[in-house]
């Protein structure tokens, strides 16, 4: 079933775990997420961002989504990731997405809040949930980048909810965006998260999170693929977080890998296979298995 992203993280917020946001492209990712969920008995955010929605097509990708989604039991929201172009974040209004993410964080503060506040009040016409976002990330991934990293502060995070009036709040605690996340290894600033949960009481979100297992990095590289220096936000460090207002966690980074993955190691041990069915079969196992272990980590398991 279909329902709002409020609701979703309302209910996670205060209980102390993290609803999994998953990007998805394509059918196949989505049918392994929805098969994952209904296995963990886990609710979800599926998420397209910009770049899924130029490669798929916006009402395409909606309406494959929103079947899927309303032939179940569990519960989905329906978000967009990293809005900012206007023209998709309208659309995707109108088609019946039930979360809208207005990423303002590479713009200064002012204008960060004029241009979040004016989807805020866009939304709340139709009972959409809204999540902005403050500080920056850094990384790469899809249509967005940044070069640079600014934590959030937790006095401006506090005038930003105040001014904007959003549901949730996209946090920069030391993540990246992408499969390159650290140079060194992962350190989440966690004291900086207590503040702003503190200082802003609302739901907190995590991009950049991706715990980018290494058992999908050696077998990309055993099968011919190159993926040096990756590394990922270690499950200790995540689940810190959780305990400390992150309410939605996002992943695409493990999907990703989880495909890629699955599609290199069956062409390599089937190589007179040419059937597409088999390969993505084989792809799907792989995100399902990834999945259903992602939803173990943020505590959502038996939430639905």
């Amino acid at each position: 079933m279909i329902t709002s992203l409020q609701k979703l993280l309302t209910k996670s917020y205060k209980e102390k775990y993290a609803v999994g946001h998953f990007n998805v492209n394509n059918l196949e990712i989505l049918q392994s997420v929805i098969t994952a969920c209904e296995k963990m008995k886990s609710p979800a955010i599926i998420a397209t961002s910009e770049g899924a929605i130029k490669y798929a097509g916006h009402k395409e990708i909606f309406s494959i989504i929103k079947n899927l989604a309303e032939q179940t039991k569990i519960p989905f929201a329906i978000h967009l990731d990293h809005g900012q172009d206007f023209d998709v974040i309208k659309k995707s209004i109108q088609l019946g997405y039930t979360g809208i993410m207005i990423d303002g964080s590479h713009k200064p503060l002012e204008e960060n809040i004029k241009i979040t506040k004016k989807v805020v009040n866009l939304c709340q016409k139709k009972g959409i949930s809204v999540e902005g976002e403050l500080g920056t990330i850094g990384g790469a991934e899809d249509l967005v980048e940044s070069r640079n990293i600014v934590l959030t502060d937790p006095k401006i995070a506090r005038e930003f909810v105040e001014k904007t009036g959003v549901d949730c709040l996209a946090v920069a605690i030391g993540t990246s965006h992408g499969a390159y996340k650290f140079k060194e290894n992962a350190k989440l600033d966690i004291e900086r998260l207590q503040q702003i949960n503190k200082s802003c009481k609302i739901p907190l979100v995590l991009h950049g999170a991706s715990e980018v297992p290494q058992k999908y990095i050696q077998l990309i590289e055993k099968y011919g693929g190159k993926l040096e220096g990756v590394k990922g936000v270690p499950t200790l460090q995540l689940k810190k977080a959780i305990k400390n207002g992150i309410a939605k966690v996002n992943t695409d980074t493990d999907l990703r890998l989880a495909f890629t993955a699955g599609i290199r190691e069956f062409l390599t041990k089937n190589k007179e296979d040419i059937d597409p069915r088999h390969l993505m079969n084989e792809a799907k196992k792989f995100i399902r298995e990834m999945v259903e272990h992602r939803i173990k980590e943020l505590g959502s398991s038996c939430k639905a």
